[in-house]
């Protein structure tokens, strides 16, 4: 049996410059600004040797007031 799991968005801190980080169900990575609306103003990033991304629980994705 086929079972289908939809991809959901996963919450990181990128530990080398403190920051929130988030890859989108597409697989694309994104920095989120500090301040209102940070998903809103979100900017493309892209992981080096240097990021030290760490998981983070998926219920701070409500405190920080993403879309998925």
């Amino acid at each position: 049996m086929l079972t289908l799991r939809k991809q959901t968005m996963a919450l990181y801190v990128d530990r080398s410059v403190r920051r929130w980080i988030v890859r989108d169900p597409e697989g694309n990575f994104w920095l989120l600004p500090p301040g209102e609306d940070a998903w809103g103003r979100r900017e493309p990033f892209r992981p080096t040797e240097e990021s030290d991304l760490e998981p983070v629980p998926g219920h701070y994705k409500d405190m920080l007031g993403l879309p998925y």
